[in-house]
């Protein structure tokens, strides 16, 4: 392979993988504009109402998403206190966490 051959072939193998990233985001960023729009739509405003639909879709559309984990660790150190509270070991404990988790 020609030198000029190998620059073009790793150009074109960077220049995918910077363009996978912007891939890979569209969705989620097109499935996050239609729940807003479906929520905006919900509270009465509808496609015409100007500055307020405006606000509402620029907050809803900022807003953080929740962490994944978050309201799995906050039930995970809920069960592990109550467990500690009533001292359970062993399989006791491990049946009480199983239950307590999947509630």
């Amino acid at each position: 392979m020609t030198k000029t051959g190998g620059i073009v072939v790793t150009f074109l193998f960077v220049s995918g993988l910077s363009i996978v990233p912007i891939a890979i985001a569209a969705p989620a960023t097109q499935s996050k504009m239609a729940a807003c729009n479906a929520q905006a739509n919900d509270k009465g405003l509808g496609e015409g109402e100007g500055d307020e639909r405006k606000t509402f879709m620029k907050e809803c559309l900022s807003a953080k998403p929740a962490k994944a984990g978050g309201t799995q660790q906050n039930k995970m150190k809920s069960c592990n206190k109550d467990a500690g509270a009533k001292s359970l070991k062993g399989d006791e404990r491990k049946k009480f966490m199983s239950t307590c988790l999947s509630s």
